[in-house]
């Protein structure tokens, strides 16, 4: 899932293949504004069916952040 998580990033954020870790902040390491933030987790609720509420969405930081919602909450 992490793999499938960092594809998304690089696409998403035109990243060109950068080094993506757990650790990685969304929007201090990774160049992330609002908006892609916003595209990011659409992109991301659609490809594994959930919903990501917006109180959650709040909390994440880092790529780690992402990645747990989605294991705890994968069908």
């Amino acid at each position: 899932m992490f793999e499938d998580l960092k594809k998304i990033l690089d696409e998403q954020l035109h990243l060109n293949g950068m080094e993506i870790t757990k650790e990685s902040r969304i929007k201090e390491d990774l160049g992330a504004d609002s908006l892609d933030i916003l595209q990011l987790l659409m992109t991301i609720e659609e490809d594994h069916g959930i919903t990501i509420p917006d109180e959650e969405l709040a909390t994440f930081e880092t790529v780690g952040d992402i990645l747990a919602f989605l294991e705890q909450n994968q069908k």
